[in-house]
């Protein structure tokens, strides 16, 4: 089954009318694919899902994910109405391209500019197959948020080109933090030590914290 991109956003919130309200294995079952059991093995599952449906283009690029919008989608999966159960994440930190980049141009900015958030059951009781969509969001931060935001990405990525990844902890930010992203401890990247040269650490990505997320919901 092929979705075309929707070309305004009328017609992405249109869809999410479509979505609202149904389960996981009904959405499955129009795309004619099969729902896992749950998602130890299949992280990401209910969001390429929802990707799909909604005909997003982006993929795993560093654009939104309905580029011909500029609108990223976010699916969060909540523990109960309105408590997202975990931190969301944005994009991957690229620890060897750090100089010359500001907010305005950064990847996270672009992600988070205009988004999409969908609420998607997450209830452990819930069999996974049976779990609900919710009302999707339209959303762009405000002036405060989008403040906090650019200063949380800057002092993370002071210390990044400084080479001080040792000073990175999920502790720096207020609305925004930086993560260990990797299959496991063994996983890692390039980057820079403090003395400009090339070494390795773990790969990281930003997140936006649970507290941040559970905000937009309650607007």
């Amino acid at each position: 089954m092929h979705i075309s991109a929707p070309t305004t956003e009328k017609e992405l919130l249109d869809r999410t009318e479509c979505i609202a309200g149904k389960t996981i294995s009904q959405i499955a079952s129009q795309l004619d694919v099969s729902v896992p059991a749950n998602q130890n093995h299949h992280k990401g599952w209910v969001g390429n899902l929802a990707e799909t449906y909604l005909g997003a283009t982006a993929s795993n690029q560093s654009e939104p994910d309905f580029q011909y919008i500029s609108v990223e989608l976010k699916t969060v999966p909540m523990s109960r109405p309105g408590i997202p159960k975990e931190s969301t994440y944005v994009c991957t930190l690229n620890l060897t391209e750090t100089t010359g980049i500001s907010w305005e141009y950064s990847t996270v900015y672009k992600k988070l500019k205009r988004v999409l958030w969908l609420p998607v059951e997450s209830d452990r009781t819930i069999a996974m197959k049976d779990r609900r969509f919710g009302n999707a969001i339209l959303w762009s931060p405000d002036i405060e948020q989008e403040r906090a935001l650019k200063n949380d990405w800057e002092e993370i990525m002071d210390l990044v080109s400084l080479g001080e990844l040792d000073k990175l902890s999920s502790s720096i930010g207020t609305y925004l933090q930086i993560r260990p992203k990797a299959a496991n401890a063994k996983s890692l990247g390039k980057s820079y030590n403090e003395d400009g040269r090339p070494a390795t650490t773990l790969p990281r990505g930003f997140y936006l914290r649970t507290s941040f997320t559970r905000s937009i919901f309650e607007q």
